[in-house]
């Protein structure tokens, strides 16, 4: 078994862990939120964190009501540019702890006034003594390069915060569920898979799409496959890929197509139909029974009866599937070339 396989099954157990180990930092950062009145939640993060922060900007935005927004680090960085953030809660995301455009931003932020959080799976790390609080992600060691329970941990992290702060009561029992549902996907997802795996072998190219909660999902779907497995893939919001992209698409293209129960479920549904009459190859991932009956490629996962948390499913799939399908390229999931695991953009 590889280190990713590895780490993709312990997710439900280090998502469990996740309120008690930071209920009381979320209780005192949602109280200091409050007393400062924050406008505006500023996200800085690169790569896998950068997704998870895509995820928590539809949380905050939708269940508390705040703008978000995602920076742009080397504005900072590169520019010298004189943000003014101090109405701002400023989140750094990142897995180590130690990038260092993050870093330049929180402390950027800080001088100019904002509250600053730091989300990372290293108590001691830079991002995390330096954040006036922080969330951690308690996932253990993470040693394979492809990030998997880090990326799950900091969106679970992220929706509790945005639980705490609005107050739904609702939003914080579906996140209660997730940890079980998890492994109940894992006790049958894998071996599905394994059914049609051999099938991309030689896949070189594709798209990946979803749309609102699961945009994020689509990204980070798009980036496990480049990085373990060399394949070239664009993640799309589906809204998007109407126009312009859809013009790349001709009979047997790739696409994999994330399509949740909830609000942008029939935008979905059009976009499938549009794909099956162009000849696409089309893997479906979904939530709905209806849509994917009789379909020979497409996924059934466990029902969780909330759009919000289903990107936690959505997830664990694409990473079981990139990681199978290194099996079949013959790659090393675990030290993909040209990489490490600590990557430090200034």
């Amino acid at each position: 078994m590889t280190k990713m396989e590895k780490e993709i099954l312990e997710q439900p157990k280090v998502l469990a862990s996740l309120k008690a180990t930071n209920d009381s930092t979320l209780k005192n950062l949602v109280s200091d939120i409050k007393h400062r009145d924050i406008k505006l939640v500023y996200f800085a993060a690169r790569g896998t964190s950068d997704h998870a922060s895509i995820y928590a900007s539809y949380m905050i935005s939708t269940f508390v009501g705040i703008p978000t927004a995602l920076a742009l680090p080397s504005v900072v960085t590169a520019y010298n540019g004189k943000l003014d953030l101090k109405d701002a809660l400023v989140i750094g995301v990142s897995q180590s702890g130690k990038a260092a455009d993050v870093l330049a931003v929180m402390e950027r932020a800080k001088a100019n006034g904002a509250l600053t959080v730091a989300v990372t799976n290293d108590l001691s790390s830079p991002m995390a003594t330096y954040g006036d609080y922080h969330l951690y992600c308690n996932a253990g060691v993470e040693e394979s390069v492809a990030a998997t329970k880090t990326f799950t941990s900091q969106m679970y992290l992220l929706a509790l915060l945005a639980a705490y702060w609005s107050g739904n009561e609702q939003l914080m029992a579906d996140l209660d569920k997730v940890p079980a549902a998890i492994e109940q996907e894992l006790s049958y997802i894998p071996q599905e898979i394994d059914k049609i795996i051999q099938r991309y072998r030689y896949l070189e190219n594709g798209f990946v799409l979803g749309r609102g909660i699961n945009l994020a999902v689509a990204y980070e779907t798009m980036l496990k496959l480049q990085e373990t497995n060399y394949v070239k893939m664009k993640g799309y919001a589906v809204s998007d890929f109407w126009h312009g992209p859809l013009a790349q698409v001709d009979e047997g293209t790739f696409v994999m197509l994330y399509a949740s129960e909830g609000p942008v479920f029939e935008n979905c549904k059009e976009m499938l139909a549009k794909l099956d009459s162009i000849g696409a190859e089309v893997i479906l991932v979904s939530d709905n029974e209806e849509i994917v009956a009789n379909r020979p490629l497409a996924f059934m996962l466990p029902k969780l009866g909330s759009d919000a948390v289903s990107p936690f499913l959505f997830a664990v799939f694409a990473q079981m599937f990139a990681c199978k399908l290194t099996a079949v390229k013959g790659r090393n999931p675990d030290a993909p070339r040209n990489l490490n695991k600590v990557t430090i953009t200034k």
